[in-house]
């Protein structure tokens, strides 16, 4: 049988349902739990909602077939990057159908990564339901995830907390992200800080009896950019991943008020995109040394200047076997035989610390992601919709 070409009239339907809800991580997520929620009641699927702390945002974690063994999470996040400044030419929440060169699409904000994937799986619930699943299937729909995958560890603390017993701990997950439903086995860690200089202005015709903060912070992201070079050219190697080696970038900074002003303060951010098994924290021990090395001459100007670090988010890397029975669950799923390595960051890697064995397997491409007119073809929405329809008759 020829695959399908485009997803059910329901499973689509709830995609664009999705889409259409604006959920970019600074706003809130609440009306789209709710929406899913309200659903998922009517149908009697039991769930738990855990908030962060302002209550803005929530998590949905829901259970089918409560009270049989663990099962498989299908887990994916309700949140979006922002698009201001891109050009888009549909509108970001419109959840456009075209057909593009012979594709037909479906465009939206969040429509690759990941409306799309939660869509189909609230879609598919009440087929699940009815197949009278031997095991459990659970949902994890989570806020924050683009920010710093923090709704993830709020979901797994919870979970943790509401004494589950263990018979009721769900062994498997699978996280939908845009792998061309192709199960991704590894990804890289990502860990982001903020560093903060604090110098002493002056009259820019005085600058000996001034600590300039946009200069001292240029040495350090100089030195970070020496570390990506060393990282580059002499640091260990992965190969399948796109870029095979860690990275290091500065991806934002501010300071100064004035051209006549010596700058009192800068501020950048930087991360580390870190191989599996990599020393994130020496990483960063060499960061704050080269810091303490600008430090003497900085004080000798002024006593309170100095230079601090705030981190940002840690995002664990992801890293399972060919044999890990989330892989060959994923694998059986999609009846295929390829791997891939992905470059960006998921939750899985919490997942799988938390013990639950997890691929990365979701439809679309991360190409399209975070662009101007996000799509994602009804070709992968169709794929991803027969492989929740196989792990139906499965689970």
């Amino acid at each position: 049988m020829s695959p399908a070409s485009s997803p059910s009239a329901a499973g689509l339907d709830w995609a664009q349902r999705l889409l259409r809800f604006n959920t970019v991580s600074r706003e809130s997520n609440l009306p789209l739990i709710e929406c899913i929620a309200d659903h998922l009641r009517t149908l009697g699927v039991p769930l738990r909602l855990s908030y962060d702390d302002s209550r803005r945002k929530a998590n949905l974690y829901a259970t089918l077939g409560a009270g049989k063994p663990g099962g498989v999470i299908l887990s994916g996040h309700t949140d979006t990057v922002p698009w201001d400044g891109q050009a888009w030419t549909v509108d970001p929440l419109g959840a456009e159908l075209r057909t593009v060169a012979g594709e037909p699409r479906l465009y939206g904000r969040g429509s690759a990564d990941m409306k799309g994937f939660v869509g189909l799986v609230v879609a598919q619930t009440q087929a699940f339901l009815e197949a009278d699943l031997p095991q459990a299937l659970h949902y994890a729909f989570s806020y924050d995830e683009e920010v710093g995958c923090f709704g993830a560890r709020t979901l797994l603390a919870d979970l943790a907390e509401s004494g589950l017993p263990t018979s009721a701990v769900p062994r498997l997950c699978i996280v939908g992200e845009p792998t061309l439903m192709v199960p991704a086995i590894a990804h890289k860690g990502v860990a982001r800080w903020r560093c903060c200089v604090k110098g002493r202005a002056a009259h820019s015709s005085q600058t000996p009896i001034a600590v300039n903060a946009i200069e001292a912070a240029a040495r350090m992201v100089a030195r970070l950019a020496d570390m990506a070079d060393a990282f580059r050219d002499r640091g260990p190697r992965y190969e399948g991943f796109e870029v095979p080696y860690t990275t290091a970038a500065v991806g934002v900074i501010e300071g100064g008020i004035a051209d006549n002003v010596v700058p009192e303060d800068c501020r950048f951010h930087y991360e580390f995109r870190a191989l599996p098994g990599s020393d994130v924290a020496a990483m960063q021990r060499q960061v704050e040394d080269h810091a303490a090395t600008l430090l003497p001459a900085m004080q000798a100007v002024d006593a309170a200047t100095g230079i601090r670090f705030e981190p940002l988010c840690a995002i664990p890397p992801f890293e399972a076997a060919r044999d890990d029975p989330a892989v060959q669950l994923a694998l059986q799923l999609t009846g295929g035989n390829s791997t891939t390595l992905v470059g960006f960051g998921t939750e899985a890697g919490l997942f799988q610390g938390a013990g639950i064995a997890s691929v990365v397997c979701g439809p679309g491409s991360i190409t399209q992601a975070h662009q101007a007119d996000e799509y994602v073809s009804l070709a992968q929405l169709a794929r991803a919709e027969a492989f929740l329809h196989a792990l139906g008759r499965r689970a």
